[in-house]
Parts: structure tokens; C-alpha cells; sequence
């Protein structure tokens, strides 16, 4: 299960790389980088834990910037 959401995070992520539509890109980059943040807790990994939250951190302050 856990790592069916770490797989799903990577693809969207991935996909927030190559689409062109702003909203799209951010709304791809955040729910990847939730379900990769989901994952790496499910692992129990640190830096990855770190990571992922600092990666969703940025995607909300990227939004609400744009706003």
C-alpha cells in the first residue's frame, strides 16, 4: 500500500516537471510531494522525512506567492 503512494508521488511529481500549465504543475508538485512525504514517513527515513517536507513547504509558499 505504502509503497503503491511512494510510486503515485513519483509520477506526479515527475509530471509537474513536464506540464506546462502553471496551476497544473503545482497542484502535481504538492500531491506527489505529499504522498512521497507520506512514504518516507511509512519508512521512517529522516532526511527523506526532511526533504519531502521542505519540498511541500516550498510547493504552498510557491502557490500562495502566485496568488
Amino acid at each position: 500500500m505504502f509503497l503503491f503512494i511512494g510510486i503515485i508521488g513519483l509520477i506526479l511529481v515527475s509530471l509537474g516537471l513536464l506540464v506546462k500549465s502553471r496551476k497544473l504543475r503545482d497542484t502535481l508538485s504538492f500531491l506527489g510531494g505529499a504522498c512521497l512525504l507520506v512514504y518516507s514517513i511509512y519508512k521512517k527515513d529522516t532526511i527523506f522525512i526532511i526533504l519531502q517536507s521542505f519540498y511541500v513547504f516550498i510547493t504552498i509558499f510557491d502557490y500562495l506567492r502566485q496568488k
